[in-house]
């Protein structure tokens, strides 16, 4: 490619999410100067099942790639490294030999395997020990049993995988395979930590946890620090020679992107779903509230393994998508910031969105949403800011549920995704958490947290306090109006007393 020649200018991330495949460009001040998108279908075989095709998720990651350095017109000398962050949990499995997966990529939102982990899970004593060597709540949505089910229906893969000859891999490390043309089977710590097969506390793949789904160690990939060297690129079809330096899973990467490098520190990614991650340090805690105990990405500066808290909410954005599409109280998404401020408050109504359940800290998954307290008084605007209120109070409740656990306070929530650009939501959240809320102008937290580890294990960033040096554009939300009244607590606990009626 044509461009200019002399020192590395950029670290690219690769973003490969459930959706979409993105790769950007940054620079050392830490600025995206590019980007670029390519989304991808989503298979649906039966009700339940979600699947997506191996070659899809790479040729949209090498397009996006390829689009971005042509389209900047960046020399294979620009660039320092890579760095690169995916959709956790996702099982691919692929014959090393030829290179070619022996099925598509079961998501991790595929349900297909709840039956196999209700079997394996009957005996309480097996799951308190998968939780205690994974950190994880026994369940489909992790790769284990994933796995077990391709290795179970695919003719001869169980075979094929005792002999040696099938690999196993979260996204990343079909992506690193590909781009190092099979040289590198590689995968890193916080994509390990979300398989239900790796033992967080020793640090590596655990026996007993293999042999209790039936896979052979052989198929598993060598687990690496998030900051390492994973090969250098040397597929045919992408630029050559540049090395892999940084892979962690999306929400840990959201995590150190958003710089949340002590204990105490934590982030809440507002997507379809909303997830918040508290690094508790090199503690590994063991939560009381049903919150997952993972590992963080941690920089070799960080002087061993760091650890974080993490709880999911599963209506965020697609809670105000519902308001729009199926009740037609919304035009658009972002009306809801205006309409929300066109009255002064919900008039006592409350919205509990659990329409596939509770999660965090509750864990009710026969809960069913439902709308509280309307009178005759209550009309759109009310309800439309007593949805986006929920969200704050499911973000309350598991801050409590985190500093509980963790024994420290929260001194600032940072938060990311969709749903954090309403300023109403983010103000609410503020006032009800009683802590300053931090929001990125560029809302990138993950890319940049992909693109830190690779920087760090090269020295194109030195240290983590030269990061910490690079300018932020944030905007803060500092808690005001309820938050400083009684008023913060009877609304806590009217949304307590609404998630009292709607547990089953």
């Amino acid at each position: 490619m044509a461009g200019g020649k002399g020192a590395p200018r950029y670290v690219i991330a690769l973003d490969q999410g459930t959706t979409s495949s993105r790769a950007m460009l940054i620079d050392r001040r830490g600025a995206i100067v590019g980007r670029m998108q390519r989304p991808f279908p989503q298979i649906y075989p039966q009700p339940g099942w979600v699947e997506h095709d191996p070659a899809d998720l790479l040729s949209s990651q090498l397009g996006a790639l390829t689009e971005l350095l042509l389209a900047h017109n960046v020399d294979p000398a620009e660039v320092d490294s890579i760095g690169i962050t995916n959709q956790r949990e996702t099982t691919l499995v692929w014959d090393r030999e030829t290179g070619e997966p022996i099925y598509n990529a079961i998501v991790w939102q595929c349900r297909r395997t709840a039956p196999m982990i209700e079997r394996i899970c009957a005996d309480g004593d097996v799951a308190s020990e998968i939780r205690r060597k994974t950190g994880l709540i026994p369940d489909p949505y992790f790769s284990a049993s994933k796995i077990a089910w391709i290795l179970d229906e695919v003719p001869g893969a169980r075979q094929a995988a005792e002999a040696g000859r099938l690999a196993f891999g979260t996204v990343d490390s079909w992506l690193i395979w590909k781009l190092t043309y099979g040289a590198v089977h590689a995968t890193d710590m916080t994509n390990a930590s979300r398989t239900m097969l790796y033992d967080i506390h020793e640090q590596r793949w655990d026996p007993w946890l293999l042999d209790l789904f039936g896979i052979p160690e052989q198929m598993m990939p060598s687990v690496r620090h998030s900051a390492s060297a994973f090969g250098v690129t040397a597929n045919p079809g992408v630029v050559q020679g540049v090395p892999i330096c940084g892979v962690a899973g999306d929400q840990q990467a959201a995590l150190f992107g958003q710089r949340c490098w002590d204990a105490g520190d934590a982030k809440s990614t507002y997507g379809t779903g909303c997830f918040l991650l508290m690094n508790t340090g090199h503690e590994a805690c063991a939560s009381k509230h049903g919150l997952i105990t993972t590992i963080a990405a941690s920089a070799p500066q960080m002087n061993g393994v760091d650890y974080a808290l993490e709880g999911s909410v599963f209506m965020a954005g697609a809670l105000m998508q519902w308001l729009r599409d199926e009740m037609g109280m919304l035009a658009d998404v972002a009306d809801s910031d205006a309409l929300a401020r066109s009255v002064p408050d919900t008039e006592g109504v409350y919205v509990v969105p659990a329409f596939t359940g509770l999660g965090t800290p509750w864990w009710d998954a026969e809960a069913r949403g439902a709308i509280y307290g309307l009178t005759r008084g209550a009309g759109r605007a009310h309800i439309v800011r007593a949805a986006l209120e929920s969200l704050a109070y499911q973000v309350y409740d598991l801050v409590e549920a985190m500093e509980e656990d963790a024994g420290v306070s929260l001194r600032a929530l940072k938060v990311d995704g969709g749903a954090s650009r309403n300023d109403f939501l983010m103000q609410f959240q503020a006032d009800i958490l009683g802590r300053p809320v931090l929001r990125p102008r560029d809302a990138e937290a993950t890319a940049l947290g992909a693109a830190y580890l690779a920087g760090l294990t090269t020295g194109f960033w030195p240290s983590l306090a030269a990061i910490a040096e690079l300018p932020v554009c944030e905007e803060a939300f500092a808690p005001e109006g309820v938050a400083i009244s009684a008023e913060r607590a009877a609304l806590i606990a009217g949304w307590r007393e609404a998630i009292a009626r709607t547990r089953s």
